[in-house]
């Protein structure tokens, strides 16, 4: 059984590596911030496109990087569709515990469902380098809801 759940999330990252959803500049995009993980060089650029009450209306992204780099923005873009700023920034601070741990115990109820969809990429935590490639996506949301246009998983945290 156990096998079997890692291959389907295997095939998941695989599926979302190649063909990412989302890969597209964002023409209408209130915000924006360029990503780079120097350690496996990985790079990408987001847009950001706010909804009139604020919450995130589309997100969409470009680059190049490696299977989990592209997977994990692929799906990032489209979880956080539909949040406030305040439940992106929850849900990457969920999901970069859950990147480090392989585990989620700090997962609240509300984010529930959004987690379970960013659960293939759980199993990075068994490759400490690779967690970088899983976050930069994160870290490059952060920096477009900051205002701060770039991001590096080179800072400090991973």
């Amino acid at each position: 059984m156990f096998d079997e759940l890692r291959d389907l999330y295997q095939d998941i990252i695989l599926d979302h590596g190649r063909k990412p959803r989302n890969f597209r500049r964002l023409e209408d995009a209130d915000l924006a911030a360029r990503g780079d993980n120097p350690l496996c060089g990985d790079r990408m650029e987001l847009w950001v496109k706010t909804a009139p009450d604020g919450t995130i209306a589309d997100a969409a992204f470009q680059g190049r990087g490696c299977a989990i780099s592209m997977a994990s923005a692929s799906l990032m873009t489209e979880t956080v569709r539909g949040k406030t700023r305040e439940q992106a920034r929850t849900l990457g601070e969920t999901f970069r515990e859950m990147a480090m741990t392989g585990t989620c115990p700090d997962c609240q109820a509300s984010l529930a469902g959004e987690m379970e969809r960013l659960t293939p990429l759980a199993g990075v935590h068994e490759f400490p380098s690779r967690v970088k490639c899983a976050t930069l996506a994160w870290h490059t949301l952060n920096a477009a809801l900051d205002g701060a246009g770039e991001a590096s998983t080179e800072g400090g945290e991973p």
